[in-house]
């Protein structure tokens, strides 16, 4: 019989269920029997990636951004009560699960709620540090406390100087057992001929993700170059429409983003953590534009663009000039860490 472990990611745009798709593929590759549990667009998003894997909805935290992200972090407590509201329906529904499902593991990525006393239960996260601006400390401690109620943590970024989160990922001491797996990706670099001279990646919660799409759409209709534009709007079908100089897909399946990531000389996209190590795995040229108010996102493109590596600009300065600012920045590489999954699952071969 092959051990169920419940794998869970956060639905907040698609970063957490994107850089699960290894693990998933991991556990059957191991000899495990997956279960996804998340909501909305991620839980959407692996239904596609694993047809014959049981998905399984799980209550949504129901988390927007402000339109203005001056206000991003007054909007996140306003929210709150409804995101405590959330993580208590989930740890109920989590508990019905793990029996319903005979669950014997679960691996959590940023869900705070789904853990289990009774089975081992792993929280992925790259935020040991949780910026939040003047709050740092106490959002940090917060999650930290919640992280501790966990058996083990895994931080999806190597330990030593040389690393992608920062001090995002990075403290002097931690409680529980916390093993840094190395960068995760669903992706493969291939030397292949560039047929794009840009790719545009938008994910992200609303109403911020519209409002980029809204924005790049009207300065990249006069770029004389040949762009890929991808929306990430996960929609039943997938659609593809061709403007000009422009191809507009609502949204791309791994292997079609994999060879087009490959194929595209510059990408232009968010600075979300999964976003930075699948560009890095792919040694990829970028422009990062954060999402306003998101300081983890602000602070992830202002190392890379101060290291020299990635340049970044603001939602709303970004115009055909900002071309021009890549020169003298290196592009993202990863450091070929290949995560060692026959290792890690040994975690839930216990007794």
């Amino acid at each position: 019989m092959k051990k169920r472990i419940l794998i869970a990611p956060l639905n907040w745009g698609l970063g957490h269920a994107t850089r699960c798709i290894p693990i998933i593929n991991a556990l059957i590759a191991n000899n495990f029997e997956p279960v996804i549990a998340s909501d909305g667009v991620a839980l959407a998003l692996l239904k596609k990636e694993f047809p014959d894997v049981k998905c399984l909805e799980l209550p949504s935290y129901n988390v927007t951004y402000a339109k203005n992200g001056k206000h991003f972090k007054l909007k996140l407590i306003k929210d709150s009560p409804k995101l405590l509201k959330a993580i208590k329906a989930e740890k109920k529904v989590v508990k019905h699960i793990i029996e319903a499902e005979k669950i014997e593991g679960i691996i959590s990525d940023n869900r705070l709620g789904v853990r289990s006393k009774k089975v081992p239960s792993v929280f992925i996260t790259h935020q040991l540090n949780v910026l939040s601006g003047s709050t740092t400390w106490l959002s940090t401690k917060m999650h930290q406390k919640i992280i501790n109620k966990f058996d083990a943590c895994w931080v999806p970024d190597t330990a030593g100087e040389i690393n992608l989160s920062g001090k995002l990922g990075h403290i002097k001491r931690f409680e529980i057992p916390t093993t840094y797996i190395g960068p995760l990706s669903r992706f493969t670099k291939k030397d292949t001929e560039i047929k794009n001279d840009i790719m545009v990646l938008i994910s992200g919660p609303e109403p911020q993700r519209s409002m980029l799409e809204e924005h790049l759409l009207e300065v990249l209709r006069l770029y004389k170059g040949k762009i890929v534009f991808v929306k990430g709007v996960m929609e039943s079908e997938q659609t593809m429409q061709v403007n000009g100089n422009m191809t507009i897909y609502n949204f791309m399946t791994s292997a079609l983003l994999e060879q087009t990531i490959n194929e595209s000389e510059l990408i232009i996209s968010r600075s979300g953590y999964t976003t930075v190590m699948d560009l890095a795995k792919l040694n990829k040229k970028a422009i990062f534009i954060p999402t306003p108010g998101q300081f983890e996102q602000e602070y992830l493109a202002e190392r890379l663009s101060d290291m020299r590596l990635v340049p970044t600009c603001s939602q709303g300065d970004f115009s055909l000039k900002t071309l021009e600012n890549i020169t003298g920045f290196a592009g993202l590489k990863a450091f070929n860490f290949e995560v060692d999954f026959k290792k890690l699952l040994r975690f839930f071969e216990r007794e």
